[in-house]
């Protein structure tokens, strides 16, 4: 059993759900980065989503763009995300890791050379925001023959048939792209997202995880009583922006935040 899938079976057993912070790798610089992971796992994060930064990443509002902009500016390469991921497993062997990010450098590095690196680093799953299931059923086999987690994004306007393609392919969990748009844009309609995953859970066995629109304790608490996990990022990039010149306050306020979300999703 992969470590994600085994995370989520213990939640469920507990009554609980996943918190799940994204965070782009690097920003604002790359020693920033290890010590963020392992703080939020105190703070009582579940599975750390890790970007891997890009010059064009089309899903991600501005918020994530300029955080990638700022990792790109220290030469964060998805060479250096695989290394900084493998130095945290060093010391963490129960938190699961999930690589977000494009294709482009995936297929630069090569499909198998790079399923190869991220089982080295021995990240649990590869999010790869515009592959879709379509295309995709080759590169997951080689990271399910790898003990990796193929996981794929889904829209408010997916089908059955394309949430059973996912369900086919995919493993670990689903992202739920809760509202249409880039990251951090727009408000959750509370009464959508419960109606979709009602369709998404007649189509699939896999947990579903909630992401695109969760910006604080109160949100995250609504969500958890409906999906399996809570995803939040652009909330959490934005205390690094706000905050370039004392990263400690930063830091902070990210597992304030963390904490605080925590805290509402098991009450």
């Amino acid at each position: 059993m992969s470590r994600l899938a085994a995370k989520f079976e213990a939640l469920s057993k507990a009554g609980r759900k996943a918190l799940i912070p994204f965070i782009t790798t690097g920003d604002p610089n790359p020693e920033f980065t290890l010590p963020l992971m392992h703080a939020m796992v105190a703070a009582g994060v579940d599975i750390i989503e890790l970007g891997i930064p890009f010059s064009d990443p089309m899903a991600d509002g501005p918020v994530i763009q300029r955080a990638s902009e700022r990792a790109l500016e220290h030469k964060m390469s998805l060479r250096r995300v695989l290394a900084l991921a493998g130095e945290f497993r060093k010391t963490d062997q129960h938190t699961p890791i999930v690589l977000m990010g494009y294709v482009n450098p995936i297929e630069t590095l090569g499909y198998e050379n790079f399923a190869d690196a991220a089982k080295r680093a021995d990240v649990d799953g590869v999010l790869t925001v515009d592959l879709p299931p379509e295309e995709a059923s080759q590169y997951g086999a080689l990271l399910k023959a790898r003990g990796i987690d193929p996981i794929f994004l889904l829209a408010p306007n997916s089908s059955d048939d394309r949430i059973q393609k996912m369900d086919a392919i995919g493993s670990g969990y689903l992202y739920y792209v809760s509202l249409k748009g880039v990251t951090g844009a727009g408000h959750l309609n509370i009464a959508d997202v419960e109606a979709k995953l009602q369709q998404i859970r007649a189509n699939t066995r896999l947990p579903i995880a909630i992401g695109f629109g969760v910006k604080d304790a109160e949100v995250s608490k609504t969500i958890a009583n409906i999906g399996d996990g809570v995803v939040i990022g652009s909330a959490l990039i934005s205390k690094i922006e706000a905050n370039l010149d004392n990263l400690a306050v930063a830091q902070h306020e990210i597992i304030a935040l963390l904490t605080a979300m925590r805290l509402a999703m098991d009450t």
